[in-house]
Order: structure tokens, then sequence, then C-alpha cells
């Protein structure tokens, strides 16, 4: 019996640490967007935003307007660089008066977040001209 207690604490010792180990590793990425952008297809409108990541991994991110009530969540794709990011940013792909979001980096890392394309990105994409991307600097809290 005292062998299967201390069994008990050890795995939840193990259980406890690792899950300090993620809370600690999670980050909130705040950034106010001065104009309305889309993620996915749906069209979130410009405001104070934070994005902070679920599951396990960095592959679903939840997206929450803090002054607009707006909650989004939409996986994303790892991306890497060469080098570490130099500031923590969000990339917005422009089509005319239309911007997606794109890419998310936080300043010090070399892997990023991209978001895939999606169909209205694609649809918009067909009707304009070459897009360009757009910088906006963000906070980490």
């Amino acid at each position: 019996m005292k062998k299967q207690a201390l069994t008990l604490v050890g795995v939840l010792s193990l259980v406890l640490a690792a899950g300090s180990a993620f809370a600690q590793s999670s980050q909130e990425i705040r950034a106010n967007v001065p104009f309305n952008f889309v993620v996915n297809h749906v069209e979130l409108p410009a405001g104070q935003y934070s994005i902070t990541t679920i599951g396990g991994g960095n592959e679903i991110l939840v997206l929450r307007g803090l002054n607009n009530k707006t909650v989004k969540i939409v996986n994303a794709n790892a991306a890497q660089a060469n080098k570490p990011a130099d500031r923590t940013k969000l990339v917005f792909r422009v089509y005319g008066d239309r911007y997606f979001l794109s890419q998310i980096w936080t300043e010090g890392d070399e892997r990023g977040r991209a978001l895939p394309k999606s169909d209205l990105e694609s649809e918009t994409a067909k009707d304009m001209t070459t897009p360009h991307d757009m910088i906006l600097f963000a906070s980490v809290r």
C-alpha cells in the first residue's frame, strides 16, 4: 500500500511539473490592429487583440478581441526563419483594401506560425494584383 501511494505521488508530481512547464512556455501576444482583417473566412473588426495558443503545440491559435468580444480559433502551421525575429509582429497579406492575417512571429524565436491561405483569400487574389505584406508590431505578455 505504501509503495502504491509513493508511486501515485511520483506520477502526480511529474504531471504537475509538466503542466507548469507548459503553462510557462505559453505566451500571450497583444496587438492593436487599426483595420478590419480576415482570418480564414471571417472578417474581424479593428481593435485590440490577444493571441494565445492552446493544446500541446502551437498549432491552435485563439484570437480574442479585447474591446469587441470577438473570439476566433484557427489552426496554424509552423514557419521557420533563418534567424530569430527581431520583434514580435503580425504579418498581413494585403490585396487592395483587404487584409488577411498570414504569419505571427515572436521576438527572439526562429519559429513562427503561418496561417494557411483560405478559400476567401484565394478568391480575392484572383481579382487583385500582386499582394504586398503589411507588418504590425505587437507585444508579448
